[in-house]
């Protein structure tokens, strides 16, 4: 491949074949004095007013979670997204995306929040008039109308637009009729707005206000779930509910565009909010693992407990910047946006929009990352890790939802492909020539220059990540085109090229954040710390990456053709092994060291 293009702004999936240059990425370590005053305000209120009372709001008191919220709406935090034309005390993107992460272990009330300020709000906030703004945002910003969010269905879950909830209009033209089902509904039991999902005349799918007092809606009893206990989660049935026409949301038949357009958002919030929960389980497990005393030490000093700690630091590190990285791109969109006249809303949608494939990302990475660490949290616990005495029982069930709302990860993976195939089409993204590039120099000799400069091999294997995309990708592309493939039914090789896809953007966020760290005079940790982050994550990366392009490639190609692939994969994927032992105790240490998280102020 060429020289990749240097750009400071990427668009959506352009870091597959763009080089961001050193600095050029926001991290937790950028954070503001007014954003710390932010953190520790949240921090605060999840330590002395959520974590008392847990176990209560697990055991079913929905009182305990509206007044919490009444909380939050107080401190304001239940509009920190919102213009103050509608109620909101409006922050900048980077810092809503820190209030998330905050409030990320703070057990099933998270989804109570997030739904308030996701995907109970950003509907109405995008699509809505200016009437409906001005009569819904401001309560939902107050507290005194919470919200809930109806798209599921017995029969429609990814598959959305297959719903069979409908609305009729009636003979005066005036009002509509709804009538069906709705399960996995979140806050449902406490609302007073349901944001329904539902096709008039059978046919288009559209989205409607609906008042929870409105005469032919019932609940049904509240589900007894694997994992987040404590949020309201009920089904909704609609018996010829009566609403009035300007009850509509958006354009009738355009419901797909609020329901898929306001999922950018909430995966990319769940993945913030993951983060902020690897954080607390990497310190209680860390804690346990100083105290707990067996063969006249703790257990925190055998190298098997150390790999766990290490690595679930690594992950929740990388995860980090991944996060913050995305957040700054939506932020510096949305600042563009704004100065070319849009208002906040569309401006917000637009930047969701364009950076959904890196939202489906992150959504994928805290979920999974956070699965690692939550289980491993267990493990180190042994025997009590087991019991609901503890928080490692209750950790590890409340993760589990993450992988299946917001778009399963399956779905995402494969949104993610999507997306970048239908940008390339498009011309919206040139991916063509740097893949063509690619399968030129296949043919050439390689290169014997060795990387040079500070984490130099670093910068040379993410440009070898990329082309091994770029060849994976581009073979199948090529194949699809010649009537040899039909990409819809390989999903195994879609998946294959989604994670080769989240592993190089995840290693390169962690490459410029670390990057930065090694440009500062302050730092938490003795630059090697960081530095074997980076070394053990390409380490393994490289691994991965190698295994998911081998089993996309072995898919659809065979003969001379496979050979020529593969010989490339290995001319892409040398990236010199380390001492992992070495690196994983050297993050380990500083973790046990500091007997908990140990990476910010």
């Amino acid at each position: 491949m060429t020289d990749i293009l240097e750009t400071k702004v990427l668009k959506g999936g352009e870091y597959l074949i763009a080089e961001t240059p050193t600095g050029e990425t926001f991290a937790p370590e950028d954070f503001s004095e007014e954003q710390l005053m932010v953190r520790d305000t949240v921090r605060d209120f999840v330590v002395n007013r959520i974590f008392p009372n847990r176990e209560k709001i697990d055991k079913g008191r929905q009182d305990i979670v509206v007044e919490l919220l009444d909380e939050m709406a107080g401190m304001g935090l239940l509009g920190a997204g919102v213009p103050e034309e509608y109620g909101g005390m409006l922050m900048d993107f980077n810092t809503n995306t820190l209030i998330s992460d905050v409030y990320g272990p703070s057990g099933a009330i998270t989804v109570s929040y997030a739904v308030q300020v996701g995907i109970g709000l950003l509907p109405i906030l995008y699509f809505g008039t200016d009437a409906q703004k001005l009569a819904y945002l401001p309560k939902i910003c107050s507290g005194e109308i919470k919200s809930c969010y109806c798209l599921t269905e017995p029969g429609s879950g990814s598959d959305a637009l297959a719903a069979k909830t409908r609305a009729d209009l009636t003979d005066d033209g005036k009002h509509y009729l709804i009538t069906g089902q709705k399960m996995w509904i979140s806050n449902s039991g406490f609302a007073d707005l349901f944001i329904v999902f539902a096709k008039i005349g059978g046919e288009k799918f559209s989205c409607f206000l609906v008042d929870g007092k409105s005469e032919g809606l019932t609940l049904g009893a509240e589900e007894e779930k694997l994992g987040i206990k404590g949020s309201s989660t009920r089904q909704v049935f609609f018996e010829n509910v009566k609403i009035p026409t300007e009850n509509l949301l958006g354009t009738a038949g355009k419901g797909h565009l609020i329901a898929f357009n306001v999922l950018n958002i909430g995966r990319f919030k769940l993945g913030a909010m993951t983060m902020g929960g690897c954080r607390e389980v990497v310190s209680v497990a860390t804690r346990y693992a100083n105290e707990r005393i067996q063969f006249k030490q703790p257990i925190s000093h055998f190298g098997a407990i150390q790999y766990k700690i290490a690595q679930m630091a690594l992950l929740t590190f990388a995860g980090e910047a991944t996060s913050y990285r995305i957040s700054d791109m939506i932020q510096q969109k949305i600042a563009t946006n704004r100065e070319a006249g849009m208002s906040y809303a569309d401006a917000q949608l637009e930047a969701a929009e364009e950076y959904a494939i890196e939202c489906s990302i992150l959504k994928i990475v805290g979920s999974e990352y956070t699965d690692y660490c939550v289980d491993e949290n267990i493990q180190i616990h042994g025997g009590v890790g087991y019991s609901e005495e503890f928080s490692a029982a209750r950790a590890y069930r409340d993760s589990r939802i993450n992988r299946i709302y917001e778009g399963t990860n399956e779905i995402n993976r494969l949104l993610m492909v999507d997306m970048l195939l239908r940008r390339a089409m498009k011309g919206e993204l040139d991916i063509i020539s740097p893949a063509w590039a690619v399968q030129k120099e296949l043919s050439s000799m390689p290169s014997f220059e060795q990387a040079t400069g500070l984490y130099g091999a670093e910068r040379a294997a993410l440009r070898d990540f990329k082309k091994i995309i770029l060849m994976t990708a581009g073979a199948a592309a090529k194949m699809q085109i010649d009537g040899k493939l039909n990409m819809k039914e390989e999903q195994e090789v879609l998946m294959n090229i989604a994670d080769l896809m989240i592993d190089t953007f995840v290693a390169e966020s962690l490459l410029l954040r670390i990057e930065k760290v090694n440009e500062r005079t302050e730092k938490a940790q003795p630059q090697d710390v960081y530095d074997s982050m980076l070394h053990l994550f390409f380490t393994d990366a490289t691994s991965r990456i190698s295994k998911n392009a081998t089993d996309a490639l072995c898919s659809f190609a065979e003969g001379d053709l496979l050979k020529t692939f593969l010989m490339g994969l290995k001319r892409y994927t040398k990236y010199a092994p380390v001492n992992v032992k070495h690196e994983r105790r050297n993050i380990a240490g500083a973790v046990i060291a500091a007997n908990g998280w140990c990476f910010q102020k």
